[in-house]
């Protein structure tokens, strides 16, 4: 037994065998453990299919294997991979691309642990300071409260009260009762003693402050052990806080707890949880701790002023109709002398306010029933804004009908901090929490970095453990390049490069040993210049004794690992074998498309000319969001245009979140609003703006390249017009697997069935009715050339290009997935199988079919992801070919092929985060590589210059 367990622990290599899954080709595998093992090859030849969809996905079957049958059945079971056999296997650690919460309350912060590691900082350390005067809160001892009441008030007749309500509203006829049965006799009403009566009342719509009587007495040293016990009934009566009042109403506070000495305000004891955004007790009550609240929009309410609320002028309720509501605003304008038939720019400023936010007085409205009866009701009106509000609240979050009429406004009381004004008080060497998350990781390290000496010996005794764990991991952070994050980011605004590095830089924190970690492309949206820290962090986490294995493109990370996969020798179909395998001085020698572009026999060539463009530009003035500092930019028309610069340096800021924005709210009336910018000119010499990003074409597997591309509505024409469909009375319905009527009903179109196994993994099968194909007897009977419409999904690209040949409609969308290099792709597969990079290229083959009128501006994020040297070759001709056409393409990209054939060249930085939001450089790529201070610059150099 203990033979075979050493055995295991000394293999030295995982190894696997006939992997069959997706496209692979039955395939043997070995690589050695506790290296840095990289997986390359052309996009969708199979290297995620090996690495996570057999290696990850058997490691995590055997993990969920060692649960009890009771416990798998609630956590869902994992299929078993198609392979024979993996051996020498690690347990297994996925870090993907697709894995951050899209949850709001996830941020930076969170997801790393540095938050919470403040959290118990400050709660430990911090020091409290009044919301009201600034001063330094004070805890006393009973002792020192004794001490301090014989200085102030020593010789002195006093009141010891004990404060019971404090700024609220009520009429506390139960509390005044409560406290007479107690044997008390009076109380101190809003500073006034009164003495206890029955059924005693205050006014419950005003604010008050309440204390008990707990005695009167002259202070002196004589009647200590009177005062004594007076003081301690009062700290138990006003939990913790209690008054001393004398006969000049000379009030003094004193409390066991944090209390400010002035105004008597008091703070809890501060927990871990005080400061949590996500806790009832430490969250913003105005904006749950989101930072932002929803608020109703005037100008989405009341979009056309030129139009009367008869006419529709008001957008949530429509035209005028026999409702409530209008019922409600004809006896507003007849109580303050307007009309409903008055178009709403000629009401007034006064008017239009009493209509959204309502009238002061009753209403008296008329509802007639029938002509003999006629009520009157007297109500009062809110205005039109809190109408929607309670109804949004009524309905949830899913009222999409509402939604049009609300926009996100930075919280107005904790003016996007989170936190309740209590917690943003407690400070350390002058600064909140708040305060340090929005500093980006380069700015926090240097003020954590000799926090110690600002800091006194009590604190830094406690504080020691606390600041080394922060410290390692901010560290960690700027290893993998993420500096110019801040720990209030949310986590669904980063993007899948960083969202995976802050995965990363929490796994080297946590130390583990003898894992295999498995990584998808983690140097996506990362500058040249942090790449060399990504692999050095990469190395780290191996060192400590992992297996690291990396699917990625890039040539210095390949360069730089231990052992080299490739996976080819194309794409699909024709790719899923392994055509090299070894050391990078070895995967240099061999013959394979990966190895061409290493070694340099095959490479992307510069471009002998630069196109001119059409003279004409689009200006973008004094754009002022996140980290922009005013920028104002030209953007030439007719041009392919990269946008560069290094991580953090503000690209997305101006493209993504200020640029398209602008564009798409102008020609399509989008809602998104862009970030803060002067003025925009030139649009009209563009007519529209496409956005192609990575995003999946579809979500359910019913969605495939033909249905989004719109040709499968031309081929089902196409079969509507056969002889045998004509006869049988055929419509296009028939042959679509979505709607009832040619579909198989077994499976309803979907060609698999899932069987539920109750303890073991569901299985998807072929359904028995259909055999998989999607349609029923009779639609299939239906043929062109020979091939029915399943037959048809079940073609390659290249299969379909050769068989639609003769018929133009349908040849010339076929054919621009053929040119995009998805000919390996079938027509009818799932677009859940698709890569980010074939969903990309699926999109742009969409747009290339359309007939364009040369004005579009296209904007591309980082279309390189996922995409190998020969990918990017293909992805370059293709939008190459849309710039000839008179358009404009515009990609933020970091990988150097781009953006050597690039025709302008925008490059921002000069650093991160607050270090950027400049623009450092426009003009060509031969312009860049002479500029001193960019950093893109002197990469693009290198690569410009290698033979």
């Amino acid at each position: 037994m203990s033979k075979t367990h050493v055995d295991l622990g000394e293999q030295k290599d995982v190894e696997v065998y006939g992997a069959r899954v997706h496209n692979l080709k039955n395939i043997d595998v070995s690589f050695p453990r506790n290296q840095l093992v990289v997986v390359t090859g052309l996009s969708g030849s199979g290297k995620s299919s090996l690495a996570f969809d057999t290696i990850y996905a058997e490691g995590q079957r055997r993990y969920m294997e060692t649960f009890s049958a009771y416990s798998r059945q609630f956590m869902g079971g994992m299929e078993r991979p198609d392979v024979d056999k993996v051996s020498g296997l690690s347990p297994v650690i996925a870090i993907e691309q697709k894995t951050t919460s899209k949850n709001p309350r996830s941020t930076v912060g969170t997801i790393t642990e540095i938050y919470d590691f403040m959290r118990l900082l400050y709660a430990r350390v911090a020091d409290a300071y009044s919301y009201n005067t600034g001063e330094k809160m004070e805890r006393l001892s009973e002792e020192q409260i004794l001490k301090n009441i014989y200085q102030k008030f020593g010789g002195k007749p006093a009141n010891i009260l004990a404060p019971v309500v404090k700024g609220r509203k009520g009429h506390y006829r139960e509390l005044f009762e409560q406290i007479r049965k107690q044997g008390y006799v009076k109380v101190r009403v809003d500073g006034e003693i009164k003495d206890l009566m029955p059924k005693m009342q205050v006014d419950r719509y005003k604010i008050h402050d309440i204390e008990i009587v707990v005695d009167r007495l002259l202070i002196d040293e004589k009647d200590s052990k009177r005062l004594n016990d007076s003081i301690q009934t009062a700290m138990r009566l006003g939990k913790g806080v209690i008054k001393i009042s004398d006969k000049d109403d000379n009030v003094a506070h004193f409390s066991k707890f944090l209390m400010c000495p002035t105004t008597g305000i008091s703070y809890d004891e501060p927990q871990p949880n005080t400061f949590s955004f996500n806790s009832p007790y430490g969250a913003c009550e105005t904006c749950d701790g989101l930072g932002y609240v929803f608020v109703v929009d005037k100008n989405s309410v009341m979009p056309n002023m030129k139009l009367s609320i008869m006419n529709g002028g008001l957008a949530p309720l429509g035209e005028y109709r026999d409702v409530w509501i209008f019922q409600v605003l004809k006896a507003l304008a007849k109580k303050y002398n307007f009309s409903l038939s008055t178009p709403l720019e000629k009401l007034g400023d006064e008017n239009i306010d009493l209509i959204l936010n309502g009238a002061p007085d009753l209403l008296s409205v008329a509802v007639e029933y029938n002509k003999w009866n006629v009520q009157n009701y007297q109500i009062t009106f809110d205005g039109l804004i809190k109408l929607l509000e309670e109804q949004q609240e009524k309905r949830g979050e899913g009222a999409d009908d509402l939604e049009a009429f609300r926009r996100l406004e930075t919280c107005p009381t904790c003016h996007g901090a989170r936190l309740k004004k209590e917690s943003l008080h407690f400070k350390i060497d002058g600064k909140n929490i708040f305060e340090l998350s929005e500093m980006d990781i380069t700015t926090l390290k240097q003020w954590f970095e000799h926090l110690e000496s600002r800091l006194s010996e009590r604190q830094n005794t406690i504080a020691k453990e606390i600041l080394k764990e922060i410290r390692a991991r901010i560290g960690f952070l700027t290893d993998v390049g993420l500096n110019y994050l801040t720990l209030d980011r949310t986590a669904r605004t980063l993007s899948g490069g960083e969202a995976q590095r802050i995965r990363l830089a929490t796994q080297i924190g946590s130390q583990l040993m003898n894992v295999m970690y498995i990584l998808d492309e983690p140097s996506i949206g990362l500058h040249q210049r942090d790449n060399e820290r990504l692999i050095t962090a990469l190395k780290n986490l191996r060192d400590l004794g992992n297996t690291v294995l990396v699917v990625e493109h890039d040539k210095d990370m390949i360069l730089e690992a231990d052992h080299v996969i490739d996976i080819g020798p194309a794409a699909g179909v024709h790719g899923g074998t392994v055509v090299a395998q070894g050391t990078p001085k070895q995967i240099l020698k061999s013959d394979t498309l990966t190895a061409a572009y290493l070694n340099g026999r095959k490479q992307i060539e510069i471009p002998q000319k630069r196109r001119e463009g059409n003279g004409k530009k689009l200006s973008l003035i004094k754009a002022t969001g996140h980290n922009l500092k005013e920028v104002s930019v030209d953007f030439p028309l007719g041009k392919f245009i990269a946008v560069t610069g290094v991580s953090g340096s503000g690209k997305s800021s101006l493209i993504t979140e200020t640029l398209y924005p602008i564009l798409n709210h102008h020609f399509f009336r989008a809602k998104k609003k862009p970030l803060p910018y002067e003025k925009i000119e030139g649009l009209k010499e563009i007519d529209k703006v496409i956005e192609i990003d990575q995003a999946p074409i579809g979500r359910t597997p019913r969605s495939n390249p033909s249905t989004y591309t719109g040709v499968f509505s031309d081929i089902r024409n196409l079969f509507v017009q056969l002889p045998e469909a004509k006869i049988r009375g055929y419509k296009p319905g028939r042959f679509s697997f979505n709607v009832k009527g040619g579909r198989c009903e077994t499976c309803q179109g979907a060609g698999m069935k899932i069987i539920e196994m109750n303890f073991l993994p569901d299985v998807q099968v072929p359904c028995e009715e259909c055999g998989g194909k999607r349609y029923n007897r009779e639609t299939l009977e239906v043929r062109y050339k020979g091939k029915s419409i399943s037959d048809v999904l079940d073609m390659s690209i290249e299969e379909a290009c050769v068989f639609f040949e003769h018929l133009p409609i349908i040849y010339r969308k076929i054919k621009t997935l053929n040119d995009v290099g998805l000919g390996y792709i079938r027509l009818g597969q799932a677009s859940t199988t698709l890569s980010g990079g074939e969903a990309q290229r699926v999109k742009l083959a969409t747009e290339l079919s359309k007939k364009d009128t040369g004005k579009t501006f296209y904007i591309l994020d980082e279309p390189t992801t996922g995409l190998h040297f020969e990918d990017i070759n293909v992805l370059l001709n293709v939008l190459n070919e849309l710039v000839n056409k008179g358009n404009t393409v515009l990609v933020i990209e970091h990988n150097l092929d781009v953006v050597k054939v690039a025709d302008w060249v925008i490059d921002l930085g000069e650093e991160g985060g607050a270090g950027g939001g400049k623009i450092i450089f426009e003009g060509t790529p031969e312009g860049l590589i002479e500029n001193p201070i960019s950093l893109t610059g002197y990469f693009l150099k290198k690569e410009m210059e290698a033979p």
